[in-house]
């Protein structure tokens, strides 16, 4: 895909969605960075069930460290591998207090280095509360990513950066959240609404339809 279509497409996404947001509920950094800790192998809506609860119990990393791997855990029980995020996220609020005087730290470095933080959800972070030109890959931006031909990628890891080549420069803050608003409701894995896209011009999925 040129460079003229790839600034047509998030144009037409763009407008689509003027001013796309993460669907996780939080109300601060540290509401966030929980939140995302969270939703690993889990629907948002799965997460937003148990956070409210949980963050009126532990508003703070330090409340939430006192509350403990076994405090946490039962608010967090419906959640998919919920004994683990119990367990980083007492590990990850232990390191917030000691390390960084209970504020979410603003790097990659430092987020990497929190319990149960990865390069994805570092990104997230780093785009949603730091404004960062960060575009985490999750499924769905990987996908589209491939699908649409804006890069050509065998693995998650590898599309970051690929991505960061060839997507605008004013669009790269918001592009992780473009991508995965699309692929959510619109260019769905298995059933792609086509003729419903505002970028299906652009796509090469389907520019290789039978027409």
């Amino acid at each position: 895909m040129n460079a003229n279509s790839i600034e047509a497409l998030f144009q037409a996404l763009n407008t689509a969605h003027p001013n796309p947001q993460s669907d996780l509920r939080y109300g601060n950094h540290f509401e966030l960075l929980v939140a995302v800790i969270l939703s690993a192998q889990a629907t948002d809506q799965s997460v937003n069930r148990v956070t409210p609860a949980l963050f009126a119990r532990a508003p703070t990393p330090q409340a939430m460290l006192e509350l403990g791997e076994e405090g946490i855990r039962p608010f967090i029980q419906s959640i998919g591998l919920f004994n683990g995020k119990a367990k980083n996220l007492a590990s990850c609020c232990r390191s917030l207090v000691e390390q960084h005087q209970g504020q979410v730290p603003n790097t990659r470095k430092e987020l990497e280095a929190l319990a149960g933080v990865g390069a994805k959800t570092a990104g997230v972070v780093l785009n949603i509360a730091f404004g960062e030109p960060t575009i985490p890959v999750d499924t769905h931006v990987f996908r589209l990513s491939n699908r649409l031909g804006l890069v050509k990628t065998k693995n998650p890891q590898s599309t970051e950066p690929s991505l960061l080549k060839v997507v605008p420069k004013w669009a790269r803050p918001k592009a992780h959240h473009l991508l995965i608003l699309h692929g959510r409701y619109i260019c769905k894995a298995r059933k792609p609404l086509c003729d419903d896209c505002c970028i299906q011009t652009y796509c090469q999925f389907y520019a290789d339809l039978p027409q």
